[in-house]
């Protein structure tokens, strides 16, 4: 089925089904968040949200299934990349998504499906948070205390 909805806006024209490969899916994914953050007309930002769920629906699809041999090229780097993807938020930013998703719950509630999936969720996210707070700050070397920062680099 294609999801096209019927609306002015060239995002919502966007059509998308189950034969779009997955890199397809990501890129439409990423646009749809950017522009939900973007725009603050409500109509607009909830038909973003459903388009972003139906993109996320189809992508859940694929991500257990091998990635297709036309699209092995793209994934192939000729030097080390200087950093991987990794879930690097300000710790203030952090506490204050766990705050906004906790205050969601508790308006929603944690006996539906989506309830479950949003405590999971959060449980990721404060684990996150948590281990971020604990973590070290410094590393105690031959020349001295050094920030991990610049250890590290």
């Amino acid at each position: 089925m294609t999801t096209t909805p019927n609306s002015t806006h060239p995002l919502l024209a966007i059509q998308f089904d189950s034969t779009t490969d997955f890199i397809t899916l990501v890129d439409y994914c990423d646009t749809f968040v950017d522009a939900l953050i973007k725009f603050d007309d409500l109509a607009l930002q909830m038909a973003l949200c459903c388009r972003l769920n139906a993109c996320l629906t189809l992508l859940q699809s694929t991500l257990d299934e091998p990635i297709p041999p036309h699209l092995v090229k793209c994934f192939i780097a000729n030097k080390t990349p200087p950093s991987l993807p990794r879930f690097d938020f300000e710790c203030t930013e952090l506490c204050q998504h766990c705050i906004t998703l906790t205050q969601f719950l508790a308006e929603l509630g944690f006996s539906s499906e989506k309830g479950k999936s949003l405590v999971w969720l959060l449980n990721d996210l404060i684990n996150y948070f948590v281990a971020e707070m604990r973590a070290p700050r410094w590393l105690r070397t031959l020349d001295g205390v050094k920030s991990l920062d610049e250890v590290m680099v």
